[in-house]
């Protein structure tokens, strides 16, 4: 499918992506796993440079989750190292093209060296605003809402905020996506119909797309697919 297909007064304005099938892309491939995190890695330039020019202006993707842990400390290891390497990488050009950083989750649980890449690249690109690309590092919703009633906790105590200022918009504002409007669209790929514990408050009336295709294998024309399967919806909210 391409662009013009595409109605361009109905595109989502945050579209959230769950970059699922690495492993299985290298499997088949015959490849070390850490060769299908590579080409996945590669991948998302592909599509965050789709999304630029059709003017997406959220893009949040699923990096590594709190249960990502429990992976073996050589893959974690990998997975860290890989995120660093990509980072430094692009830096340059991720400024160049106007894309801003942000993470969500608790990156304090990373290597000192990876939070310090990620802030060097937070600052560097704070100033652009073609698209916010918001790297889901070390995040899980059920931990993002835990942390976020602990800071409500707080805020009452010392009587920042009484009970009666607690409504839906209030926790809102205290996860780590306060800084944006929750994703219209979110897409899985490699065939999984679940949402593992991604943006569980900020999803609940997102559009769900899914599809066979692994990672490293989506292409700009599945991404406008996805696109496409939005816009044949029609969103009620609850409304009749």
């Amino acid at each position: 499918m391409e662009t013009f297909c595409l109605k361009k007064n109905n595109l989502p304005h945050h579209i959230a992506i769950i970059m699922d099938g690495n492993r299985r892309w290298a499997k088949k491939n015959n490849l070390e796993y850490i060769e299908g995190y590579k080409k996945g890695a590669a991948n998302l330039k592909n599509i965050l440079k789709a999304a630029i020019n059709i003017n997406i202006k959220i893009l949040t993707v699923y990096a590594f989750s709190t249960e990502n842990w429990n992976r073996s400390n050589k893959e974690i290891d990998s997975l860290m190292d890989l995120f660093e390497t990509y980072l430094n990488k692009y830096l340059n050009s991720l400024k160049k093209e106007n894309i801003k950083i942000r993470t969500i989750g608790d990156i304090s649980k990373c290597s000192k060296r990876l939070q310090l890449t990620i802030e060097k690249a937070k600052i560097k690109t704070k100033n652009c605003n073609k698209i916010e690309l918001v790297l889901a590092i070390n995040y899980g919703g059920r931990n993002e809402i835990k942390r976020a009633m602990l800071k409500i906790i707080d805020d009452l105590k010392n009587k920042k905020i009484s009970k009666k200022n607690i409504d839906e918009k209030l926790i809102s504002d205290y996860l780590d996506t306060y800084f944006c409007k929750d994703p219209d669209l979110l897409i899985r790929t490699s065939g999984e119909n679940r949402i593992s514990n991604f943006l569980l408050w900020q999803s609940s009336y997102s559009e769900f797309y899914t599809t066979q295709t692994l990672w490293p294998d989506f292409t700009k024309n599945h991404f406008f697919d996805a696109i496409s399967y939005y816009q044949s919806k029609k969103r009620r909210f609850g409304r009749i």
